[in-house]
């Protein structure tokens, strides 16, 4: 077994991509690689570099683009997503939705989601 499938193993991975972005601009925020849950850490599958050179990988093979990128961080900060019937947030949410679609395919392939 690699040091890659023990960490997968021994983690608890994300429910999808929306979770594993907020907590990467969370944990890129406190600089820790963990997330407190009611007294204990959790253990994820990734690093946050894993995360962010993977993230960029994206965005310079055009998977991801600038407004995509720029509307993720905005709400990812703001710790939800756009919402479709909000008309003033109507483009970002597709953005977004598209981004997540990306990131989720990204991800899984990592293992990083179930």
């Amino acid at each position: 077994m690699t040091q890659k499938e023990a960490v997968l193993n021994n983690s608890e991975k994300f429910q999808n991509a929306e979770q594993l972005w907020f907590w990467f601009l969370y944990s890129k925020s406190v600089q820790h690689g963990f997330v407190r849950n009611f007294g204990r850490a959790t253990r994820r599958p990734c690093e946050l570099l894993d995360v962010e050179t993977l993230i960029t990988k994206l965005y310079l093979s055009g998977r991801l683009n600038d407004e995509q990128l720029a509307v993720m961080k905005k709400f990812g900060d703001r710790r939800r997503a756009p919402h479709q019937h909000i008309w003033h947030e109507n483009r970002a949410a597709d953005l977004w939705r598209r981004a997540m679609e990306t990131l989720n395919t990204a991800f899984t392939q990592q293992g990083w989601i179930e």
